[in-house]
């Protein structure tokens, strides 16, 4: 299935939220559309858990591309890939959300290549725009590598690096981030298929992994040193919020700064209740 859309690339896109959606955006603003999407199933979500499409597969119906939704990535998925696109030149992975084999990365005669928001070897794993700023980092970026079976570990296309705001939250940086890859993507892959990128090893002796997030990550400890809780607010910022526990009840942190060392809570939502200035419910100011 040869898509004459896309700049002579017949691609697959493999990707599941909105970080994904956001980059195939991306790649249709410079004329880069896919032959193939494939997202995860549809999944119960919010508080009725009604069964909901992916972001990808929303993008998918709207831009009308053929898409897959695989239960699992068996031979049987394999031969209906081969039927859907026999020749795809390169596989593009993007938060796709499982395991995917080397068989099927090595499909495309390019191999299958994946956009990574950290500054690789550094931070593999599920979170690394949360866990750069957990730790305190003032920079990140983004790495596309060749992908592997092993996790992140790929030879590196290329790498872009970017400040972290001293008070910049995951969601900010994540949306710059997922702007940065995706316009690193559309410069690197006329190259890419020019065979004019060396792929370079990633160094394993500096690499580093960060574990997935729990919603029990958020609680802190409000006597915690404030540079360190302000962090972890920063990264919890969208999910799953920092929170304290006061007389057996959650307190989430809705808006906090860090100033003169000290972190200020400014707005909680009290277990229950609507959001309120956090000095109308307490006076002391956590330092």
């Amino acid at each position: 299935m040869q898509n004459k859309a896309n700049n002579k690339i017949n691609f697959i896109f493999w990707g599941t939220p909105d970080v994904a959606s956001e980059t195939l955006e991306i790649l249709k603003q410079h004329g880069f559309l896919p032959a193939l999407i494939i997202t995860n199933t549809d999944k119960p979500e919010g508080r009725k858990m009604l069964v909901t499409p992916s972001p990808t597969k929303l993008w998918a119906i709207s831009n009308n591309i053929p898409y897959l939704q695989p239960e699992k990535l068996n031979e049987e998925f394999v031969n209906t890939l081969k039927a859907k696109d026999p020749n795809p030149d390169l596989s593009i992975v993007v938060a796709y959300g499982k395991i995917i084999s080397g068989n099927i990365l090595n499909l495309p005669r390019l191999g299958s290549i994946n956009i990574h928001y950290s500054l690789l070897p550094k931070y593999r794993g599920a979170s690394p725009v949360e866990s750069a700023i957990l730790n305190g980092e003032n920079e990140t970026g983004v790495a596309i590598q060749q992908m592997a079976y092993k996790m992140d570990s790929g030879p590196i296309l290329v790498v872009e690096e970017t400040a972290i705001g001293k008070d910049e939250t995951a969601p900010g940086l994540r949306k710059r981030l997922i702007n940065i890859g995706g316009e690193l993507l559309v410069k690197i892959l006329p190259d890419l298929m020019a065979g004019k990128i060396i792929p370079v090893s990633q160094n394993e002796e500096l690499s580093t992994y960060c574990k997935k997030i729990k919603k029990e990550d958020g609680l802190i400890n409000l006597d915690d040193d404030a540079t360190t809780i302000y962090n972890k607010f920063r990264a919890y910022a969208h999910w799953p919020r920092t929170y304290f526990i006061k007389d057996g009840k959650r307190n989430i942190i809705t808006d906090a700064s860090l100033e003169n060392s000290k972190f200020i809570i400014k707005k909680i939502i009290p277990e229950g209740k609507k959001e309120v200035e956090y000095k109308k419910v307490n006076s002391v100011t956590p330092g």
